[in-house]
């Protein structure tokens, strides 16, 4: 079973989640960006929460389908059309071998997901199939996926997934998520939980008054390395000098410029510039969706708040992954993907809609 790249889109990489733990190596973790709209498209597609899926930036993909295969997209709203025919996002979506699937341009965010049911199957490399392109680490020696490229999916495992090839055509899905609690659609201005870090005190105090009550806009020079913040330009007291230390994504790091530089998943893994922040780990996903010309502020976090953000929004995601699996198996046991929706209550996160329209 195949997907094959007709064409590639802005940037299109294979990304899972990660390779964590080989820092002492000089090796990056790269991964998914965007945590949440990973797991969410797995757990679409009935596959593990870390199963391989496709990283989409502001322009999408055209692929092929050489097998029946079932498909959901998460993550930045993006057209989305199998054989001609527009699709839902945060969706399950069946896939009819010979089609096609063309995903458009983003008209918000920056990063959309696509999963297959099985995940892709390329071969790992250091025990991930996620693409390092600034390390040129990963399937395809890295790079970014190229027209010609034929993506490999694994066999499903037993499958939630009624089989595609039921499905007979491709149709509208009976129900899909809300995306709101994932995606904050619409928002122009975001505001990320920021830990002070070891030199933030160093700062000049007015540097460290406008940290927190200024606004910073996205460059264009950003990529998943990370994002530079133009804005109100911040000062040191007195100049520092150090050596380099460990980094991770979400370090917030102050180069001579005077303009921080956020940290993404293909971040170094040392650095010499001083640290004012780290951003909260739940907020990363904000970090991922932003692109250029965002505005964002900061907000001052202490770790502990960090931390219980990042349990709440784990416990979320769980409930909303059991609650995807029971729906997928009701699916698959009724052999009715396409029977009318039951009504649910506006606390259920499964969103009950014909129109794949968001």
């Amino acid at each position: 079973m195949s997907l094959e790249v007709i064409k590639p889109g802005l940037l299109t990489t294979l990304q899972d989640a990660g390779r964590p733990g080989l820092a002492h190596l000089g090796i990056g973790r790269a991964g998914a960006f965007d945590t949440p709209a990973l797991r969410i498209a797995n757990a679409l597609c009935g596959n593990p929460s870390d199963a391989c899926v496709l990283e989409i930036t502001l322009l999408g993909p055209t692929l092929r389908a050489h097998h029946d295969a079932w498909i959901a997209v998460t993550g930045a709203p993006i057209p989305v059309r199998v054989g001609g025919i527009e699709q839902a996002m945060w969706a399950p979506v069946p896939v009819p071998a010979g089609t096609t699937i063309e995903l458009g341009a983003m008209r918000e965010g920056c990063r959309s997901y696509l999963a297959v049911q099985g995940g892709f199957d390329a071969a790992p490399v250091l025990g991930s199939r996620s693409m390092d392109v600034n390390a040129r680490i990963g399937p395809f020696g890295g790079r970014p996926l190229q027209a010609g490229d034929v993506l490999p999916i694994a066999t499903a495992d037993g499958g939630t997934l009624a089989s595609a090839a039921d499905a007979g055509t491709v149709k509208k899905r009976a129900w899909r998520l809300d995306p709101r609690p994932w995606f904050d659609e619409g928002n122009t201005r975001r505001t990320l939980r920021l830990i002070p870090g070891a030199h933030f005190e160093r700062l000049a105090e007015s540097s460290r008054e406008r940290l927190f009550s200024g606004s910073f806009k996205v460059d264009a020079d950003s990529n998943r390395v990370g994002l530079r913040l133009i804005g109100p330009r911040l000062e040191w007291t007195t100049p520092i000098e150090m050596v380099s230390e460990g980094c991770v994504p979400g370090l917030l790091q102050l180069p001579p410029s005077g303009h921080p530089i956020a940290f993404g998943p293909e971040c170094p893994v040392s650095g010499g510039y001083p640290r004012i922040g780290q951003i909260a780990a739940v907020d990363m996903s904000c970090l991922a969706q932003l692109r250029p010309g965002d505005a964002l502020r900061f907000a001052a976090c202490t770790f502990d708040e960090a931390v219980e953000a990042l349990r709440k929004r784990e416990r979320a995601l769980q409930k909303l992954e059991a609650t995807i699996d029971q729906r997928l198996r009701q699916d698959r046991d009724a052999r009715g993907p396409w029977m009318k929706p039951r009504v649910e209550t506006s606390s259920n996160p499964l969103t009950p809609t014909l129109s794949p329209k968001r």
